[in-house]
Parts: C-alpha cells; structure tokens; sequence
C-alpha cells in the first residue's frame, strides 16, 4: 500500500495452555514470510496479537480456581520463549486483547450507529449478518447455505447465523473477567479485538492479514464482515497456512492430542531442527506428523549444518551475501520453500565437491550461498541465536578447553593402543551432546546428536 513498506496482522494465539508445535508451525511460516520480505528491502510491521480473555480462558479460571490473567500470563509467557528458541523475530508489537476494550467499544459503536450491529436485553451486542451482502466471498461460503442450530440458536439474535461483537457477564463467571462498557459490563467477543487491534496499529487499510487454515472461517469471514461495515477497506491479501495433524485430525488442545516444544527437545530434537521440519514443506501444504518424518529432518538438517562447519573451518564464516536466482525465484513463487530448499541441498553438493577438491574458492562462494539462503529462512548454523554466533557464548572458551581437554585424552589412549579407554572418552561426550568425527585433519566435534 505504502511504497517500501508492508504492514502485516497476524492472529496470534488464544492462550489457554501452553503452545504446541502446530501453534509453532504459525510462527516459523509468517517468520520465513518477513525475513523474505525484509531481503527484499521492505521495512515490514508486523503485528501478533494475543486473546487473553474468551470462553476457554474463563473455563480454566474456573476449573482450576485461578485468575484467567494469570493462567494467560504464565502460557503467553511459555510461548514467547518457545518462539525465541526457534529463532522466531519478535514482532514489531504484540498486543493484547485486554488492554483495547476502548478500541473495540468505538467500533462496536460505530457499527450499532451504521446500522450492522444491535445490542439486547440482556448486555450482548451482535453483528447483523444480513446486513453484510458480501458475506461468505473469502472462504467460499453461501450463507443461505448455513443450517440453523437445531436447538433453534441464541434467542435474542435476529438472524442464527448473527455472532457477538460484546458479552454480557453471565453466572458463574469469574467477576474479574468483565469491563464496563455503553452496554453493561462484558467482555469482547473474539471476532471484534482483532478488526479493533489491526486498526490501532496498521491503520484502517493494510497490506497482508494471516493466520491458519481454520480461522478463515468464521474467524476471518466475521473480521472482514466487521471491519468493512465500518467503513474499513482492511486487509488488502489473505495468508493462510495449513495445519499440523497427529493421525487423522488436527493437533489441537481441545482433542488432547498434542506434542509440545519440551516433548521435541526430550527426543533429542534441537529447537533449529525442529524449525527446520516446520518450515521445509510450503505453508499451505498440510503437514501429518511423525517422530520418523521429525528424525527424518533433523538428519537433513544436521547435514546442511556439517558443510556449514567444514567449509567455514577451511574459508572462515564467510559472511552471508546475495542469494542464487533459483533461490529468489522459489521463495517469490508464494514463498515456495521446499523449491528453495532444493537449492541449498544443490548449493551444497557443489560445496562438497569443491572441498573435496580443494577448490577454496569454489567453497567460499558455495558457503556464502548457503549461509545467504539459510539466513532467510531463519536456519544460518552460524546464526547467533544457534549458539553458532562467531562471537560465542560467555560459556563456548570454557566448553572448548574441556571438549578440547578430552579430545587430548582420547588421543593418547589411541597412541597407546587403549582402544576401550578411547571409546569411553568418546561415548561420554556423545552423551553429553558433543559429538565426535575423525577427519584427515584431525578430529572435528559439533553439538547435538548425530543419527
């Protein structure tokens, strides 16, 4: 919209529990979207909200006796770290839908006064469907098509297929979850904080609005519903990215049926590699989850890791410069990672062959390449946020000199002919996460386990 620049809504999380991978597969997807953006030269804002107050929020408060702040807090909390482990930029901003109660009420207003909203009796307001000719065009929806409820539906709508902009409070829930508004203490619904958030932030019209595949409806549907109503001409591109499943259904909190960053990580699976299977295949394509296809992965990544390694430890770090054509040309064909992958695994090959050749420059340009295109895709081994930092970490003289230390050891026991002294050394720093490979140089060792 705005020469050199993009802006970007995400709908972020509902923070009832703690995140699992699927949640995580949302922020790897529109990551990889900005860092590409962001090589390109835009400057991109980008906003992630978070719902800190709905229905499931409120039924943990009262299932578990706790404030529904609290438990939002403590999970939104879990997931920022989860993020930042999987190399995740924080967004420009990140707003909560408690703290702009008085942006949804202007818009609540601005919609009852236009004609598309109506509150009742007993403090709900809802949006007038009908009202909304256009309704139904993003997912493909007919709304003469939508079944009525076959209890009849919510008997203060006008229309069953109407959804709330505000709640009235109701019995048994916890009292600290209302605000006073025009209509009676409530709460928001969940359509509205977004259509409120993206105006706050991105203006009333903004470049790109994403999420998954099922928030487009009714979760995206009712936004643009919402916001154009008021006047608003949003979102000018819809993202959607497709789900993660574990067996025949979706990973969701609701089913129970979930596998979490911690779970990853006691499987020996390091939080790049675990970024690395969530952002190989393209984004809208469905992703059925295994422990194999995750193993799979990390092997794959483990090796784009071992040249990065052997060709900086024969050119240096060789800092990251323009990407191949190939690279740029799959990652505009909407962001189609898995064609841009291939040219890492090909760049790579190349790579290989030059080392064994003893081709330095062959080698330094390769790397370069793959540095390049791995930065883009959040994966760059010598990424500081990998720990593989040229810098280094306050710990990495201390955790050489020991690794170094051992290595010593090892090869003496093997000059003695101790061959039982020197796979005891070098089983302990396997289990230690150091693993050892003999090389005509001399021993190389790199952190993680190696399958």
């Amino acid at each position: 919209m705005t020469p050199g620049q993009v802006g970007v809504y995400l709908c972020g999380l509902t923070v009832q529990s703690i995140p699992h991978i699927g949640h995580l597969r949302s922020g790897v997807n529109y990551d990889v979207l900005r860092r590409w953006l962001l090589h390109a030269g835009f400057e991109v804002t980008f906003i992630r909200n978070i719902t800190d107050v709905d229905d499931k929020i409120l039924d943990k408060s009262v299932e578990q006796r706790r404030p529904f702040w609290a438990i939002a807090y403590e999970n939104a909390r879990v997931l920022e770290a989860n993020y930042r482990a999987l190399n995740v930029l924080p967004p420009t901003y990140e707003p909560l839908a408690t703290g702009h109660i008085p942006d949804m009420h202007e818009l609540i207003g601005e919609l009852i006064d236009d004609g598309h909203a109506y509150p009742v009796d007993c403090g709900d307001v809802y949006f007038d469907v009908p009202s909304y000719p256009q309704y139904g065009a993003l997912s493909g929806q007919n709304p003469a098509d939508m079944r009525k409820p076959a209890d009849g539906g919510e008997p203060d709508k006008r229309d069953y297929r109407d959804f709330a902009l505000w709640k009235g409070v109701k019995d048994g829930e916890p009292t600290d979850a209302s605000w006073p508004s025009p209509w009676g203490r409530g709460r928001p619904g969940w359509h509205i904080e977004c259509s409120a958030m993206a105006r706050r932030y991105l203006g009333a019209e903004f470049d790109i609005h994403g999420g998954g595949l099922d928030l487009t409806f009714p979760h995206h549907e009712n936004e643009i519903a919402q916001s154009k109503s008021a006047g608003l001409p949003f979102a000018r591109y819809w993202v959607h990215h497709a789900l993660l499943n574990l067996g025949e259904a979706k990973m969701s909190k609701s089913l129970g049926n979930v596998i979490d960053l911690d779970k990853v990580l006691s499987m020996g699976i390091r939080p790049v590699e675990l970024r690395y299977y969530l952002g190989t295949p393209h984004y809208r394509s469905r992703i059925d989850y295994s422990d194999e296809a995750l193993r799979e992965a990390a092997v794959a990544y483990r090796r784009i890791e071992g040249f990065v390694q052997r060709a900086a430890e024969v050119v240096g770090p060789s800092p990251a410069k323009d990407v191949p054509a190939e690279f740029t040309a799959a990652m505009n064909d909407d962001l189609n990672t898995s064609a841009a992958l291939a040219v890492v695994h090909d760049t790579i090959r190349e790579g290989n062959t030059a080392l064994a050749a003893n081709d330095e420059t062959g080698v330094r340009a390769a790397l370069t390449a793959v540095r390049a295109m791995l930065g883009v895709l959040g994966l760059d081994p010598l990424d500081e946020a990998w720990g593989g930092g040229e810098t280094g970490g306050d710990l990495k003289p201390i955790v050489d000199s020991l690794v170094e230390l051992a290595l010593e050891q090892r090869a003496q026991a093997r000059t003695r002919k101790d061959w039982a002294a020197a796979d005891s050394v070098r089983d302990q720093l396997k289990n230690a996460g150091v693993q050892v490979e003999d090389t005509p140089a001399g021993p190389r060792w790199t952190v993680g386990e190696q399958h």
